[in-house]
């Protein structure tokens, strides 16, 4: 069975990702730390500056997530501020900014960087919705409680994480890295 190091502070990402890797006949293995991410203006940016340092500690192949959320009425607010949002004003802050807002539109980004040391690549996944008039559900993490993918009534919180795996920005990217993974010889 094929093997690829995950680096991720990030347990839901990494039990998200599980879920589809076993399915798919490929073992992800956790390094559970916090990676380094600058402050860019794409989380494409974000993505491949945090892969290729976490390459310069770990040595061996690996990926890395970053994710945004796009907000289309705060004109694509947090996107790639997304983690520091959701530190400072919270899922809280983002409804207050959208209160008495009627679009509602927004989207969810995903970034996965794979690197080897020899070549980057990156692999993009999205998922349309909106935002929820108030937050919902007790699973998941981050913005979950108020993102509602287009095609559900419910929240990603409201949602397992197989039917989350259904909608989600990561999921998409993620069976893309697979896709090339499968492939991949060292």
């Amino acid at each position: 069975m094929k093997t690829i190091k995950l680096i991720t502070g990030n347990e839901g990402k990494f039990k998200e990702m599980s879920e589809i890797a076993e399915r798919e006949g490929i073992q992800l293995e956790w390094i559970n730390c916090p990676k380094v991410e600058v402050q860019a203006d794409t989380i494409e940016e974000i993505s491949i500056h945090s892969a290729i340092d976490s390459y310069l500690s770990f040595k061996s192949p690996l990926i890395v997530d970053d994710s945004g959320l796009f907000v289309e009425a705060l004109n694509g607010f947090p996107g790639p501020y997304t983690k520091f949002v959701r530190k400072t004003i919270g899922i809280n802050g983002i409804l207050k900014l959208l209160s008495n807002v009627e679009n509602r539109r927004s989207k969810f980004e995903t970034v996965i960087t794979f690197t080897d040391g020899k070549k980057t690549l990156t692999f993009h996944g999205d998922v349309v919705g909106k935002v929820s008039e108030e937050p919902k559900g007790e699973r998941g993490f981050g913005f979950d409680p108020i993102f509602i993918p287009d095609g559900s009534h419910k929240t990603f919180a409201e949602m397992d994480i197989s039917e989350k795996n259904r909608y989600s920005h990561r999921s998409k990217a993620f069976l893309k890295f697979l896709e090339f993974f499968v492939t991949y010889n060292e």
